[in-house]
């Protein structure tokens, strides 16, 4: 069947439900990104290496997700008021390419104290009788927080950010209810890391941070960088908390009101075909996409699992040969517009079983009186973000609205990777080998965004062209993700029963486990939108009743599925007890599905649940 990407499939569900209310110019999806989220739901085939093919219960899950949460807020809207601050957030990142970051004129470099930008932006709602209702703020952090050793679905720092303010605002409430929302949305963050201590070689423990990143001893693949913590757990709620305070203090002390008229306006563009005009004279054009040398080598956020380093000019004849045998060599245009950049993938020119990367992307702008949102498609170097804010400030400007508050969100709407300037193009490093559609990327995006800003200003939103839809093809339902099987138990025992039981007694800061005969969670995953894996539970002695005090969502619990063989698996579920913990009698369940087969052809999910004993917290 032919199927359009995540944001058209949701567009396509509000217009039948909603008419024309929600369109394509007025509904931004911005992925606030984590990099430990389940994959497979993107259309284009580069993206499913990793996830092995599509898998569809992750796109309708995410789908069906959004549209839902569309749903409740437009049940619930209502008058209220906006508020606008902005702040510095200390501690939290460093430039991951600085030598890339380099290559810019000093001239612009002076300009700025420092190479990332710092600054939070924040924007406060509340209804007209003073009700608190959330906010959305934009910070240029990545969340690689957890690094690329972990396997849990988890929603990194910028989650746990947005996990401890809802948990405040939302007394009483497990996280996912109440309804105050915390968003933390994305930004100019292609070269923005939250691993503040740098990049260390794993084997010596000596510093990497040279233009290659490439430790003496095992090269490439042995420099990471680190975070502030002991472990990435730990860094991850050291940084998600240093941007939750932050907020805090933004969001209570917000007190510019945003007030003003509501536009938007979007188009598709073509991006493999603009024609840039950079001044009177000259005129340049971006290229079919494709992804260079050092998109394989990774980030010291994490490294590629190959020999690639960052930062090469040059191309690998050893990977160029395999490259030309399994997909084909890149065409000879295609080499010359993304020079330097040797070209590894030329995936505009890949197309079998479908397209591999995106032509048509979207642009987009929305207003709210005197601020804009600039939606791009992707992860904004620094200095990229800044031209472009730059650039559509001034266009405001020059067309009769000045003092407009410009603000990033990234990672909007469609994905195509990393944009750098020009100059950050030259040295090449993964953020440049990484910006698709060659060396004029970013021009090609400001001209873009300005033709946008200046509709927008002079109110001619409806005289832009809409452009290029983008294709429908056939994903079919390829996919190398080995089919779900019947799970099986050992003997004399059946789903949910616990193999290792809890202790009787355990103190506050210390880890309370429990194992049980488990089942494919994905079978849950399939089978229910809004599957709970497990929740904790304190005994209340009045009502004589247990009480859920946390879920799988809560920072503290932890769920692990181990395959075993032949269709047996086991479920592992830790509470890390936190030091606040209200005394008293807990207990631990697990909720899950097996499969079962009916016969050849035909299996089923039903599903069953598992209860820890009873334990108690008891004081340190």
């Amino acid at each position: 069947e032919k199927r359009p990407p995540p944001s058209s499939q949701v567009l396509k569900k509000l217009k039948s439900k909603y008419g024309e209310l929600y369109q394509q110019d007025n509904v931004i999806l911005s992925g606030t990104h984590t990099h430990s989220g389940p994959a497979g739901y993107f259309q284009y085939t580069l993206f499913w290496i990793t996830s092995k093919g599509l898998i569809r219960p992750s796109l309708n899950a995410i789908v069906n997700g959004i549209v839902k949460s569309i749903d409740i807020a437009h049940q619930n809207v209502r008058r209220g008021r906006l508020f606008i601050n902005r702040g510095t957030v200390q501690n939290s990142q460093i430039n991951r390419s600085p030598f890339s970051y380099l290559a810019n004129p000093a001239s612009e470099r002076s300009r700025y104290s420092s190479n990332m930008d710092k600054e939070m932006v924040m924007l406060k709602m509340v209804d007209s009788n003073g009700q608190e209702l959330g906010f959305i703020s934009w910070f240029a952090v990545h969340p690689v927080s957890m690094n690329n050793t972990n396997h849990l679905v988890n929603s990194d720092n910028v989650g746990y950010a947005s996990y401890l303010f809802e948990q405040e605002k939302n007394k009483g409430m497990l996280p996912g209810e109440g309804s105050f929302v915390a968003a933390f949305a994305s930004s100019n963050l292609g070269d923005v890391s939250p691993n503040t201590k740098g990049p260390f070689c794993v084997n010596t423990g000596e510093s990497c941070d040279n233009p290659q990143s490439t430790c003496p001893v095992g090269g490439a693949t042995m420099c990471m960088a680190m975070g502030p913590g002991n472990d990435m757990f730990d860094s991850t709620r050291i940084i998600g908390q240093n941007i939750y305070l932050k907020a805090r203090e933004l969001y209570e002390k917000a007190s510019q009101e945003v007030t003003g008229p509501l536009s938007s306006a979007h188009q598709w563009v073509n991006m493999s075909d603009v024609l840039v005009e950079l001044n009177a004279t000259h005129t340049v054009k971006t290229c079919k996409p494709a992804l260079g040398h050092s998109f394989a080598a990774g980030t010291i956020d994490g490294v590629g699992g190959l020999n690639f380093t960052q930062g090469s000019v040059e191309g690998d004849p050893f990977w160029d040969e395999i490259r030309d045998l399994l997909l084909g060599e890149p065409s000879n245009e295609t080499k010359d517009c993304h020079k330097p950049k040797p070209i590894l993938f030329s995936t505009g020119e890949m197309t079998r079983p479908h397209p591999w990367h995106p032509d048509i992307v979207d642009v987009q702008i929305a207003v709210i009186g005197s601020l804009a949102i600039v939606a791009v498609p992707g992860e904004f170097t620094t200095m990229s973000g800044r031209r472009l804010r730059e650039a559509v400030k001034r266009e405001f400007d020059s067309h009769g609205t000045p003092r407009m508050d410009v603000v990033i969100a990234g990672l909007c709407n469609v994905y195509t990777h990393y944009i750098t300037t020009y100059e950050e193009y030259q040295i090449q490093r993964y953020e440049a080998a990484s910006t698709i559609y060659g060396p004029h990327t970013l021009s090609a995006y400001i001209q873009l965004y300005r033709g946008l800003a200046r509709a927008i200003a002079t109110n001619t939103v409806q005289d832009l062209p809409p452009g290029p839809e983008p294709p429908l093809f056939n994903i079919g339902n390829m996919t190398l993700v080995p089919a779900l099987t019947a799970d099986r138990v050992p003997a004399n025992k059946t789903f949910g029963d616990v193999l290792q039981e809890v202790r009787p007694q355990y103190r506050a800061k210390e880890v309370a486990e429990v194992t049980f005969v488990g089942a494919n969670p994905r079978n849950s995953a399939e089978n229910a939108t809004e599957h709970n894996f497990l929740t904790v539970e304190r005994y209340n002695n009045t009502s004589d009743s247990w009480q859920v005090v946390k879920n799988d969502a809560s920072w503290d619990t932890r769920f692990y599925w181990t395959k075993g063989l032949l269709g047996r698996s086991n479920v592992t579920i830790e509470w890390h007890i936190p030091p606040d913990t209200e005394l008293g009698i807990y207990r631990i369940r697990y909720f899950g599905h097996y499969r079962k087969k009916l016969s050849i052809s035909h299996a089923v999910s039903f599903p069953f649940e598992g209860t820890s004993s009873a334990f108690e917290i008891t004081t340190p």
